[in-house]
């Protein structure tokens, strides 16, 4: 099949994907995908696997975001199948090219300075600023999920060894250490807990009930705005700013899998990314090796 032949079929391809129920914009976003392949491929010649892949490198180099050219992909390939259907084409040449994989997202931390500074504003009397204070400290103190801080329950405590027994992904369960300045917290918080009849949660709200996931981030946020951070704060922050500061003090990945209940070790590795720039200034402060005569 040549390019110009690869072209003059769009128009009936995008009729058959207006007809099968796609909207309007996806639609237009097949045909503008289109396009822009044709106007990467040779003129003339018959396509290749190669040329697909040329296409696909040449928009790459454009700084897309492999999402992108994951998605505009998934178009011609699409496409290219309707016109193997038809029998238009013997095969398709490109139905196991692959797109470039995502980076890595690498979770966000708030720094120890600033998070503990944070924390160390303690509440007001009001019931539910004492609460939320001891949800915080629980966060950052045990690096539980927002799942797990809904779930407590008030058998899931022993204050005075220390630990808390959480549920995590999987049904799974772990025993992780209380800190001192979270066993404080979850102190002061009790005597003013509300549960309503046979309510077991440790976290209720004014109800009596078992505090929300939204209502926890919701706290979470406007408690962060008040106290003045510099950015937004999240649940799944407080969890990373455990981990990583945790592995950053201690340097035991094995340690910190267990604690925040990953199966696979893959899932703690990506720590090991955040605290690069501190590694780095580490080792050029203290080993031998690194100093540098000036």
């Amino acid at each position: 099949m040549t390019p110009l032949q690869f072209a003059e079929h769009q128009p009936d391809y995008l009729r058959t994907l207006t007809q099968s129920g796609k909207s309007a914009h996806t639609v237009a976003a097949y045909q503008r995908d289109l396009v822009q392949l044709c106007q990467l491929l040779p003129p003339d010649g018959e396509l290749t696997r190669a040329q697909f892949i040329a296409a696909l490198k040449k928009l790459s180099q454009q700084n897309l975001h492999p999402r992108s050219l994951a998605r505009k992909l998934s178009a011609w390939r699409q496409y290219s199948d309707y016109l193997v259907d038809k029998g238009l084409w013997p095969h398709n040449p490109i139905s196991s090219l692959k797109a470039p994989k995502p980076p890595e997202r690498l979770p966000k931390a708030v720094d120890q300075e600033t998070l503990n500074r944070l924390l160390d504003n303690k509440p007001d009397d009001e019931t539910l600023q004492i609460r939320d204070h001891a949800i915080f400290e629980l966060m950052y103190g045990s690096g539980l999920r927002l799942s797990e801080v809904h779930s407590l329950n008030l058998d899931s405590l022993l204050l005075d060894e220390g630990w808390v027994s959480v549920w995590g992904k999987g049904n799974k369960q772990r025993q992780i250490p209380l800190g001192r300045t979270a066993v404080a917290a979850i102190r002061a918080y009790l005597p003013q807990r509300q549960a309503a009849g046979g309510e077991t949660a440790l976290f209720t709200n004014r109800l009596g009930r078992r505090l929300g996931q939204r209502q926890i981030q919701n706290r979470l946020k406007a408690w962060a705005q008040r106290q003045g951070s510099p950015q937004h704060l999240s649940p799944h922050m407080m969890r990373h700013s455990y981990a990583s500061h945790l592995l950053q003090a201690s340097g035991d990945i094995r340690a910190v899998q267990e604690l925040l209940g990953h199966s696979n070790l893959s899932s703690t590795q990506i720590y090991t990314k955040l605290d690069f720039d501190h590694l780095a200034k580490v080792y050029d402060s203290t080993h031998p090796r690194a100093k540098r005569q000036k």
